[in-house]
């Protein structure tokens, strides 16, 4: 299971990311570069057990 959600990952990842980094701009904290940083660690951390909990999901992946 380890293995398949090290796969799932950086898709998740770079998914929740990209919704979080589209998120700030349209709200206009574009002031500066923190709120941004901020909204890509925040979904950074988040698709970890997100990644986790999929890979759960498949079936088959349980003794992987």
């Amino acid at each position: 299971m380890l293995k398949i959600a090290a796969i799932l990952f950086p898709v998740i990842a770079t998914s929740l990311m990209g919704v979080a980094v589209v998120a700030v701009l349209t709200m206009n904290m574009q002031s500066t570069f923190e709120p941004i940083l901020w909204a890509a660690l925040g979904a950074l951390v988040v698709s970890v057990p997100i990644s986790w909990f999929i890979a759960r999901q498949i079936p088959g992946a349980k003794n992987t």
